[in-house]
């Protein structure tokens, strides 16, 4: 698999795994920014807080991403089509808000996280995006946000003009979360490392599950991608998405600013200061997951784009992503009994998801939020978004009938047809197995059935990884998970004719 350049350039504290039964005020899985941001806050208002990871520190979406702090949103603040001025307003304020607390808790505890402030634009190269950016502009503004269209942007290369967002930010997020991981344990918060986490119930107590321990605890946030538990209306109000990114070694001097384009995929580029050097990082290529054919070929685009706009550079680290998209525009944010939510961040995982963690605090410990009805996940949509939640589901019954009925996707019929570093959907005796020939030729075959919701997952030739293009889960070629919402691997099966 690919690894982050945040990954290869900070180091992370470790912490060992969960043994024997423990009880706190609350149980936080996930030690991404949602999690530990939330174990944090939580400390400092006095709850007992257990963080519960199934790898480690900073390991999992939180690592991949490209760390743009903005209050610019996915969604845009023409989203006041669909929800109204008052509501575009709150979105805004709750943008700032999440903002402003990052940068609240790198001065608070002194974190050495390369942070920088610097301008963002939102920049197009086609004429016909100008008027529907100046439009961006006006709503930002009529939002209480300072946003301006301007002419000029700081890039080798013509545009035809930008929004301009004044003084935002970025970081290196892994070495944030470092320290975020550091403070919490220091404040009595304790963290459990390699403690993969295969039931969540609700309950006084609730309990969540480990493979040998448990942890009892009065409230849980499920602070992952997606919740692995309960929930399930989320998957019909959101969609997974890969997305892609490249870090290039940069020496010479290089534009200021966060810079996203109009182009369909769009583009995103940044440069970062590390303890190794400074990075031109790109990002982009965005698709549904689980249905592209080649995903290497993602990488491929990103590159060209890279040498086209920037020259070239000599390539340090090239990694993928999980964004989920929620309808609507707006995360998915909160309660089910005594469980807790947050999701749907789009490509702004920083800002979005310490949002989360900030509102689920305020849920937890019965603090009014201003903001809880219009995140909440059992929201009622605008009238806009049901096409979009039709359109973005269509997926789910298609692929279903596909798989069951029409054997979708077979590429094979014997294992001998598995080249090796492939991975390939193959049928034999009338039974599909999903099978992947590892570069020394051993062959590793699994159920390509996700034991999620029954769709068959596919093969991700980038990161080599089997991929559900239903609801996002992720498993390694052996099966094992790697993004929820299946929370079980892939069934083991036993191929025939592996030569």
């Amino acid at each position: 698999m690919n690894h982050s350049l945040w990954q290869l350039t900070a180091s992370v504290p470790r912490f060992a795994p969960l043994t024997g039964e423990i009880r706190v005020d609350v149980a936080v899985v996930g030690a991404g920014i949602t999690g530990l941001t939330a174990a944090v806050l939580l400390a400092e208002r006095g709850r007992s807080v257990a963080v519960v990871e199934k790898h480690g520190i900073a390991a999992g979406e939180s690592s991949n991403t490209t760390a743009h702090i903005t209050v610019a949103i996915d969604a845009g603040y023409l989203l006041e089509r669909k929800y109204g001025a008052e509501e575009t307003r709150l979105v805004a304020d709750a943008s700032r808000a999440s903002f402003d607390k990052i940068l609240e808790l790198v001065d608070r505890y002194a974190i050495d996280c390369h942070l920088r402030r610097l301008p963002a634009y939102y920049y197009t190269e086609n004429r016909k995006h100008v008027a529907e950016l100046k439009r961006e502009a006006a709503a930002a503004r009529d939002a209480g946000i300072d946003a301006r269209w301007v002419q000029e942007v700081p890039l080798p290369f013509a545009t035809r003009g930008a929004v301009l967002w004044p003084d935002q930010a970025q970081f290196h997020p892994v070495e944030y979360l470092a320290a975020l991981a550091t403070h919490a344990a220091a404040a009595g918060v304790q963290i459990f490392e390699r403690s993969p986490v295969h039931d969540v119930n609700d309950g006084e107590p609730c309990i969540v599950e480990t493979p040998n321990e448990r942890v009892l605890a009065k409230s849980v946030f499920m602070a992952t991608n997606v919740p692995i538990a309960g929930f399930t209306h989320v998957f019909l109000e959101s969609a997974p998405y890969r997305t892609y990114a490249m870090a290039f070694e940069s020496k010479a001097e290089h534009p200021d600013g966060l810079f996203w384009d109009t182009a369909d995929p769009y583009h995103y580029t940044r440069w970062q200061e590390t303890r190794e050097g400074t990075f031109l990082i790109a990002g982009g290529e965005d698709h549904r997951t689980g249905e592209n054919d080649d995903t290497k070929a993602a990488f491929d685009r990103l590159a060209a784009y890279v040498r086209e706009k920037f020259g070239e550079h000599p390539l340090r680290a090239r990694w993928s992503g999980q964004v989920i998209e929620p309808h609507g525009g707006l995360a998915l944010i909160g309660s089910s009994g005594n469980l807790y939510m947050s999701t749907g961040y789009s490509g702004q995982g920083m800002t979005f998801g310490t949002f989360g963690a900030m509102l689920v605090t305020d849920l937890i410990t019965g603090v009014e939020n201003r903001w809880k009805d219009l995140f909440s996940d059992s929201r009622i949509l605008p009238h806009a978004s049901v096409r979009e939640v039709v359109s973005e589901n269509l997926p789910f019954p298609k692929h279903l009938v596909a798989d069951r009925v029409l054997s979708r996707d077979v590429e094979a019929k014997s294992t001998d047809e598995v080249p090796a570093g492939k991975g390939k959907i193959i049928e034999i005796d009338g039974k599909k197995i999903a099978a992947y020939r590892d570069d020394e030729g051993a062959l590793h075959c699994v159920s390509p059935v996700c034991p999620h919701m029954k769709c068959d997952v596919a093969w991700n030739r980038a990161e080599r990884t089997w991929d559900c293009p239903c609801h996002g889960s992720r498993f390694t070629p052996d099966g094992e998970v790697l993004n929820g919402p299946a929370r079980v691997p892939l069934s083991p099966r036993t191929g025939r004719g592996s030569g």
